[in-house]
Formats: structure tokens, sequence, C-alpha cells
């Protein structure tokens, strides 16, 4: 296998990494990544059939790379608790986790909106099954990974952020022209991504001493199909001027995954384009 990260602090070589959301659009970004980088993948996700595609495509790009794939629903304890001893079992270790899974009001082209009212209608229960797998399932994943990870005494734990986690949105950039009701992103994808950088700090805290690393990656707006409009709405409001590209998180993945962040934890990685600096 052509692994350019080899003998460098990047080196992911025979280090085990679960990914659970390995499908999602940075999930499957991840997942190439951390096989770039020499590392064992054990991916879930809930569609069996899209595993097994991420699965033939890493192998067509890296065959050497051992990969165990299994159905995670983070919502579950006990799911979250197979996958982690699966690849203990299959391993013989857990070197590291990230943490994608979860549910993001989507902008992009096609998508459906109509859900995304004002926030004094948005309903309860797509606010419960929020919570569900963006906190709750990070916390049940966490619990279960850190259970193999305290044998060793040592790991790198990954969640997923959002520059939503950091400052509220802008809710300019999701209104069309033409459009008599405006869209919202709504209020709960800001607070699991702020719960997110609470969990991550309390973890980092809780694990002091040890070889245990807990790190928030924060991206931002990730182009996928977006209409024109909201890509100009979008791309005005950062200091580059454009939405991100999915595989500009491949280098920040394998850098907190890896032993070049191994003096980082309790710690927040902002790749935004400068959304927050203004």
């Amino acid at each position: 296998m052509n692994q350019p990260y080899k003998g460098t602090p990047f080196d992911l070589t025979s280090r085990a990494v679960l990914i659970s959301g390995a499908t999602g659009l940075l999930g499957t970004e991840f997942a190439l990544a951390a096989a770039s980088a020499g590392a064992d993948l054990i991916l879930g996700d809930l569609d069996g059939d899209k595993l097994k595609s991420l699965e033939n495509e890493i192998t067509a790009s890296y065959p050497d790379t051992r990969i165990l794939v299994q159905i995670l629903d983070v919502t579950r304890a006990d799911s979250c608790q197979s996958i982690a001893q699966s690849c203990e079992n299959q391993f013989g270790r857990l070197d590291a986790v990230v943490h994608s899974a979860a549910i993001d009001p989507k902008f992009e082209k096609d998508s459906d909106t109509s859900r995304f009212s004002k926030f004094t209608e948005f309903p309860l229960a797509l606010w419960q099954t929020s919570l569900d797998v963006n906190l709750t399932g990070a916390f049940q994943l966490a619990q279960a990974t850190c259970r193999i990870m305290e044998k060793s005494g040592k790991g790198s734990i990954v969640f997923l952020g959002s520059n939503y986690g950091l400052v509220g949105p802008d809710q300019r950039i999701y209104k069309k022209a033409g459009q008599e009701t405006q869209t919202y992103k709504p209020a709960v994808y800001s607070v699991c991504k702020a719960g997110l950088l609470g969990l991550t700090k309390f973890l980092a805290a809780y694990y002091m001493h040890t070889s245990i690393r807990i790190n928030l990656l924060t991206p931002s707006g990730v182009w996928n199909e977006h209409d024109p409009e909201f890509i100009g709405s979008y791309s005005s409001r950062t200091i580059l001027g454009r939405m991100s590209e999915k595989d500009e998180y491949r280098g920040a993945i394998i850098f907190l995954l890896s032993d070049a962040s191994s003096y980082m934890t309790g710690a927040n990685l902002v790749i935004d384009g400068g959304w927050t600096a203004l």
C-alpha cells in the first residue's frame, strides 16, 4: 500500500480506528484519510449496503487495509458496546474513535426544508430525535469505547462539531429570493454541537493523567450540490469566500487521531474558512 505517512508522527499503521456515521459525507472522508495513514478500520452506520460500498471503495484505493463493517445505531447502548467489542475482538485493540454520526438539517439541492420553520413551530419530536443521535449517541459511544481504552490507558476520541456550536446561525443565508416562508437552521443543531464541546472538555478533564485524549473537530459548510443562491450567500459570509470541500478535512482528522497531536486534549480544532473570526 502507498503509505505516505509511514515513519512520521501522522502514521496510523496497525492502529484500530472506529468511525461512526462512516458512510456520511465527512465520515467517508475520515475513513479514506485513516486508511491512507495505514489504520485498521471498523466502520459503523445504519445502512449495510452503503457500508459495503464504502468498504469496496477503500479496498480499491488501499488494498492492504484491514476493514470490519458493522451496523451501528448510536441511540442504542448495546449497539455501541457491540461495535466497540467487535473492534477489540478483531484487532486486539481500539486506538481511536471518530464520532461522525449525526442528524444535520440539510439545505442542499432538493433538500426538504419544509420542517425548518420558525422556532416556535419546530416539532418536539425532531428536537428529541436530534438529541438522541447527536448528543446521547456521542455519550453512549464514548462510554463503550472508553471502557476498552481504559485497559491500555491511551487512545484518541474525536467528536465532530460545527461553527454553529460556537456562534448562532446566520439565518439570512437560508432565505431564498421569492420565498414566502423563511426557513431556519433549527436551534437543536446549535445546541447539540455546543453540547459536544462541553462533552469534549469534560472527558478530557476526566481522563487527566492518562493518555486518553478527547478533541473536537469543528468544520463549517461543506459543498454538496447546494444551489447557486445558497452557495453565494454562504460564501459571502466567510473570509475565504467559499464553502469547504469535503476532502479538506482529511489532514485534520489524521492529525487528531495520530501522535502528531499527542499534546492536545480538550481542544477544538476550528476549520471554518474564517466564519467565526468575523
